[in-house]
């Protein structure tokens, strides 16, 4: 299956299965997941990664864990909109999922992402800098997530 557009992805997936959330980072995975209805995404894990078959693996058992059938990654497109050296990488992260498993795969702009998490969680929830460290990735995977949802429900996806 190739990578789809994200309005392409609801049609890709059984009804009711949720959907997976990444925000890949050169440590660590962010990963979130939506409920059944796709309306909103909860942070679930952070996968630090060794080697990509162990991340994978981890991945893919996380999914199954909650019956979810299809993936949203972050591509962190530059704030001009061109694609540098961590959207390639995001970008061979999918190619690298779609050969061990086929399934439906979209990405979503994730511009400012980290940075907009990264502010919430100082600004409201006055949290640390080492409890940030230790969310942020996967808050960051849940807001990717959600606009993506948002996204769709505004297009008339389900």
């Amino acid at each position: 299956m190739p990578v789809l557009d994200i309005l392409d992805l609801p049609a890709a997936l059984p009804a009711h299965a949720p959907i997976v959330g990444l925000d890949p980072g050169e440590k660590t995975i962010g990963v979130a997941v939506s409920d059944v209805t796709r309306t909103v995404a909860s942070p679930l894990d952070l996968i630090h990664r060794t080697k990509f078959t162990d991340d994978a693996a981890r991945l893919f058992k996380l999914m199954e864990s909650r019956g979810a059938m299809g993936i949203v990654i972050g591509l962190p497109v530059n704030m001009d909109g061109t694609e540098g050296v961590r959207c390639q990488s995001n970008r061979a992260l999918a190619r690298n999922l779609l050969r061990l498993k086929d399934l439906p795969i979209a990405f979503w702009d994730e511009r400012l992402s980290t940075a907009a998490v990264t502010r919430v969680l100082i600004d409201e929830h006055d949290v640390n800098r080492k409890r940030r460290a230790e969310v942020v990735d996967k808050m960051a995977a849940a807001w990717i997530l959600q606009g993506a949802l948002e996204r769709l429900r505004n297009a008339g996806g389900d």
